[in-house]
């Protein structure tokens, strides 16, 4: 077994509230992450795809497949987007980093799969000191 990764970026942003709650226990909750004019981040994201090595073409999985795969199926969604209202898959779920990366992890795992590897993490970097690794269920 041997582990590939891939980075990509992505400038999206997003605001941590509930919508059952007042504004104040909101920001009592998520400070300034609750703004109500939201606010951005410049995302770092690491996809590590697992598997055998292919003896024909010495690959695991074909990086340019893989870049194309979380292009397609996310930074496409994600870059300069609004996270709570423009991307379809975090559609009426809280924009933490800990679910986007789930859900990041949902929206590529079986296309890696139809490529022959396995899904192995999803490594998430919202600030330079601040990341989520999420490795499926």
């Amino acid at each position: 077994m041997i582990y590939i990764t891939r980075r990509e970026r992505f400038s999206a942003a997003h605001k941590l509230a509930r919508k059952e709650w007042s504004d104040d226990k909101n920001f009592d909750t998520f400070g300034k992450c609750a703004n109500p004019n939201w606010h951005g981040h410049n995302y770092e994201l690491f996809v590590t795809v697992k598997g055998e090595i292919d003896p024909d073409t010495g690959f695991v999985m074909d990086l340019k497949v893989l870049k194309d795969v979380i292009q397609s199926r996310v930074t496409d969604k994600l870059d300069h987007k609004n996270i709570n209202l423009d991307v379809d898959f975090m559609k009426d779920k809280m924009a933490s980093t800990e679910i986007l990366a789930i859900e990041i992890f949902n929206q590529l795992k079986q296309p890696v799969e139809e490529y022959g590897a396995q899904l192995h993490s999803i490594k998430l970097h919202e600030t330079e000191n601040n990341f989520v690794e999420y490795f499926g269920e």
